[in-house]
């Protein structure tokens, strides 16, 4: 077919081609490191595993963002865990999944647990643990920072065990008319039942602030 008969056919019907740039998406791959991975051992087969285990508390936190729906639209959370205890140290809630979000969520799990200093902060390679806000406030509490590798859910197993508790006990309940309700029933799920009722076989049948009040007890009694 001719040129001139393509456009006399699309003419005849109201047919117009269109152009423009194809969308970029949020699944792309995410970008460099900007930390080494400081998880990752190798077994004696040669195969890397990951390490999440302390033997203290604030020696190890891992960290991850979720994001849930809401009637409002979205709603986002950021978390970091304790792996000594399981306790999440810190979170932030927020409509928009900036790098502020991580940074206030930081700084969150640093006022409550006091001395952090050597810490290792392990998260995935998102955006807002790459930001140069992120890294500074790193820094700035002088904690070391750590980045599991492109697609490897089992980089970050500590923290999506946490995630599919939330999303099993609270996300799943219902449909949420707001964006308040929903972040009033995290905080709530967070503070009431994971701290304080749900107790744990990794913790010796304890809930995270039952281990460690008594593990800081004996600590203390052995110095």
């Amino acid at each position: 077919m001719c040129e001139r008969t393509a456009w006399r056919i699309c003419s005849t019907n109201g047919w117009w081609s269109a152009f423009g740039k194809p969308k970029k998406g949020k699944a792309g791959r995410p970008g460099p490191p900007v930390h080494d991975d400081l998880c990752a051992v190798v077994d004696k087969h040669g195969v890397t595993r990951h390490a999440f285990t302390a033997e203290e508390p604030n020696q190890l936190w891992v960290g991850d963002i979720t994001e849930h729906w809401t009637r409002e639209g979205k709603l986002y959370l950021c978390a970091f865990k304790d792996v000594y205890s399981n306790k999440i140290v810190g979170y932030s809630i927020d409509s928009r999944m900036k790098s502020r979000l991580a940074v206030a969520a930081l700084n969150n799990a640093v006022a409550r647990r006091g001395e952090v200093a050597g810490c290792i902060v392990h998260t995935d390679r998102g955006s807002q643990f790459r930001s140069r806000k992120f890294v500074h406030a790193l820094n700035h509490h002088a904690m070391v920072g750590s980045m599991g590798r492109v697609g490897a859910a089992g980089d970050n197993a500590a923290m999506e065990s946490f995630s599919a508790l939330l999303q099993k006990n609270v996300l799943d309940r219902q449909t949420w008319a707001t964006r308040e309700d929903l972040r009033i029933a995290i905080v709530t799920w967070i503070e009431r039942t994971y701290h304080r009722r749900r107790r744990q076989p990794g913790l010796g049948r304890l809930t995270p602030v039952e281990y460690e009040t008594i593990m800081t007890t004996k600590a203390v009694q052995a110095a």
